[in-house]
């Protein structure tokens, strides 16, 4: 242990050193009238290693109880008895944790596909967008690897093209109407899809998407039902911070992944999409959950237009982490997802605050809740990323870099934070000036 930190305060702020009971799985959503959670007992779910300050939620998760305690169950069926467990169980768990997602959502189960990630998710809808000779796809240069790599094997397959703008001159200046104005004067008459991301890893932004949604409204009631821009967004680091639903955010599709900010199974995630988009994409990969496949095959008749069951892909996967989705969705729903963003926020504000007073910290975030979620990115003077992040661990404080050309430090408090954690994190950064 250094600088002053050791196993016993740590542990003394977390739930476990409380003996707070399990949050039962079923538990009731609050309404905005009710009282927040009691945050030291939600802490007191996850098992991680108290002598370390997790700061790194945006990456991989940790499971909370009911979560694994779902895995375990159904494996636990999988091993005993493999066959029939799966014969009984499969489809109608698969379309529980569509069900389940489709009311985080706010819509029905029809319109949710399940994937493995994020990149999974990302692969099969651009992979599967509709695209002919010379038509554009719009995206950002500030968007992450997986949509640019999956963006470019879509086009050289369709023999389409894809358009890289910039959304601001620097992010911590960035504004709605800026972002919006840009996207919107870069669409052309042969742009049929705009793929922008949520939550930017690499900086912390949240691009507005029902703006661009609005923005996008009058140009595509010019167009047939064909041409329309179609709004895609890797929502991965918005999903399971904010309180917002697909009907809200505007898109016509959202992809994220079930392992980071949700706090879910391991290798899940979904695509959501509008009913009137999911006809516009292919499926990529066999499905083993749409009803027809099995008669369209024997049969030897097309299956018709493409559906959210027809998108998930086939396959033997680890069933008991796709089943267990629906309990991680259960796990939130039941703190209440406008707690879960208030709380995060919170923490990222406190966090931000206190980065941005620092004389040797540059401050990468906007400080406006409006324009980020939870991910906090800063750059220390005279210090690598990489250099930040290692000082950090030194601390006992788990931060990340951002895998990009421009890399910053990143910690990204969520709900299984505490104020004491941010407190600590900013003394370690504080202490790297020196």
């Amino acid at each position: 242990m250094s600088e002053g930190l050791n196993r016993r305060d740590l542990i003394a702020r977390s739930g476990l050193a409380l003996g707070i009971p399990a949050l039962p799985a079923s538990a009731a959503e609050p309404t905005l009238a009710q009282a927040p959670p009691n945050w030291d007992r939600v802490r007191s779910q996850w098992a991680l290693a108290w002598d370390e300050v997790d700061l790194s939620a945006m990456l991989i998760a940790s499971n909370p109880r009911p979560v694994r305690e779902a895995i375990e169950r159904h494996r636990r069926q999988l091993d005993a008895r493999p066959i029939t467990y799966l014969e009984a169980n499969n489809r109608r768990l698969q379309n529980a944790a569509r069900a389940a997602a489709g009311d985080y959502f706010g819509v029905p189960m029809e319109q949710v596909a399940l994937c493995e990630s994020t990149t999974a998710g990302i692969g099969l809808l651009y992979g599967g967008l509709k695209l002919g000779y010379g038509d554009e796809v719009l995206t950002t240069v500030h968007d992450y690897y997986v949509t640019h790599e999956a963006l470019r094997l879509a086009a050289r397959r369709r023999g389409a093209t894809v358009r890289k703008i910039a959304l601001h001159d620097e992010a911590g200046a960035a504004s709605t109407g800026e972002m919006v104005r840009r996207i919107v004067a870069a669409v052309t008459p042969r742009t049929r899809a705009v793929a922008l991301t949520w939550v930017h890893s690499s900086t912390g932004l949240k691009v507005p998407i029902r703006a661009v949604a609005d923005a996008l409204a009058p140009i595509n009631a010019q167009r047939s039902p064909a041409d329309r821009v179609l709004l895609c967004v890797d929502g991965v680091h918005g999903f399971g911070v904010e309180d917002a639903t697909l009907p809200d955010l505007g898109c016509d599709f959202l992809v994220a992944s079930g392992h980071k900010w949700l706090f879910g199974p391991r290798g899940t995630g979904v695509i959501v999409g509008t009913a009137e988009a999911w006809p516009r994409v292919s499926p990529t990969v066999p499905s083993f959950l749409a009803p027809d496949a099995y008669s369209a095959w024997i049969g030897g008749y097309e299956p018709g237009e493409t559906t959210a069951a027809r998108m998930t892909p086939g396959g033997f996967k680890a069933f008991e982490h796709v089943w267990a989705l629906a309990d991680a969705f259960a796990f939130h729903k039941g703190l209440g997802k406008a707690h879960v963003e208030a709380r995060t926020r919170e923490l990222a504000t406190r966090l931000k605050t206190g980065l941005a007073a620092m004389p040797h910290v540059r401050l990468v975030t906007p400080m406006d809740p409006q324009l980020s979620a939870g991910i906090v990115a800063f750059d220390l003077a005279g210090m690598s990323a990489e250099a930040a992040v290692a000082g950090l661990r030194r601390w006992r404080v788990l931060g990340s870099v951002a895998p990009y050309a421009t890399p910053h430090v990143r910690l990204t408090p969520s709900i299984r934070n505490t104020p004491d954690d941010v407190d600590f994190a900013l003394r370690a950064v504080a202490a790297l000036a020196a």
